[in-house]
């Protein structure tokens, strides 16, 4: 009989006390299954808030980790560097949970399985529902992810890194929304400013796509040099992409048609669907963007 995973759920805190409580009793109140929840640890980077008093309050649940604020990067790379279970389930402090979480997640966790994503539901400041269907995940606290397969991706800038799995075939993706996204006005990532997340994003992706080009030598036990070749340019074209949307969005109608010669050809050599090539070049030739900015109840949607 296998051995249940070990899960640790690590909680990333820079000036969230408000919501920290929350955060850490969703994962305190998981229901059983066949998994142990082997620690909780939360990452204090630098908050001057209450942070440290709700710590305080649930001394012996949770190991804290409090430190000079060093970036939400470094954040999550510390997130799989310092704890030690088999699974690592981060998560941002303003969010929280589903009671199923990990319970879910770890009917997932056989075979060749590294990677789990899930939707969310999608709720603003207060807590309160702001879209009437759950919204597909993919951000920080919508994944679980292998930790042997994470360090192989160290470090990591952005939760994007850890898609790479997903891409390697290496992944599952689970419609049930076991997490509470909460969107609010001082939200770590700014959708309000044209372009400005896109090119984050953009940014990151092609980190990714270079460290992946780096492992060409020395494939990780997770891929083959071809697949790492394919997922490398699948990222690259990505990036292409968010460059696309940034400049469309910014009014920059030559500045957008740039980058759709080299989007094409990556694509092309990912063996990637051409849909998003299509979008991407009718966005650009109509100066229409592909995703909305956020709205002033905090609102994003895709055309």
């Amino acid at each position: 009989m296998s051995t249940p995973p070990r899960i640790s759920c690590v909680i990333l805190c820079h000036n969230y006390g408000r919501y920290l409580d929350r955060a850490i009793t969703s994962c305190l109140e998981q229901e059983p299954g066949g998994f142990t929840l082997h620690e909780i640890i939360v990452i204090d980077d630098g908050s001057t808030d209450e942070t440290e008093e709700v710590c305080l309050h649930h001394e012996g649940d949770v190991k804290v980790i409090r430190r000079s604020q060093q970036g939400f990067g470094q954040s999550l790379t510390d997130a799989f560097l310092l704890s030690s279970g088999d699974w690592v389930a981060p998560l941002d402090a303003d969010d929280w949970f589903h009671p199923s979480k990990l319970r879910t997640c770890a009917e997932g966790m056989r075979g060749e399985t590294l990677f789990i994503e899930h939707w969310e539901n999608v709720v603003d400041v207060d807590g309160h529902q702001m879209l009437k269907e759950p919204h597909p995940g993919g951000n920080t606290s919508t994944l679980v992810v292998n930790r042997d397969a994470a360090l192989s991706l160290l470090p990591a800038s952005n939760e994007i890194f850890f898609h790479a799995l997903r891409e390697a075939g290496r992944g599952i993706a689970l419609q049930d929304p076991l997490t509470f996204y909460r969107v609010h006005p001082r939200s770590m990532t700014d959708r309000s400013t044209p372009g400005l997340s896109q090119d984050y994003r953009a940014e990151v992706c092609l980190a990714l796509s270079d460290r992946l080009h780096a492992m060409y030598g020395n494939p990780p036990s997770w891929a083959t040099t071809h697949v790492l070749r394919r997922i490398s340019q699948h990222f690259h074209a990505l990036a292409s992409g968010h460059r696309v949307e940034s400049a469309v969005q910014r009014k920059k109608r030559l500045s957008a048609l740039s980058p759709i010669p080299g989007m094409l050809i990556a694509t092309l050599r990912a063996r990637d669907s051409l849909d998003p090539w299509f979008r991407s070049l009718s966005s650009a030739i109509a100066g229409r963007p592909l995703v909305r900015l956020t709205t002033d109840q905090g609102q994003q949607a895709e055309s």
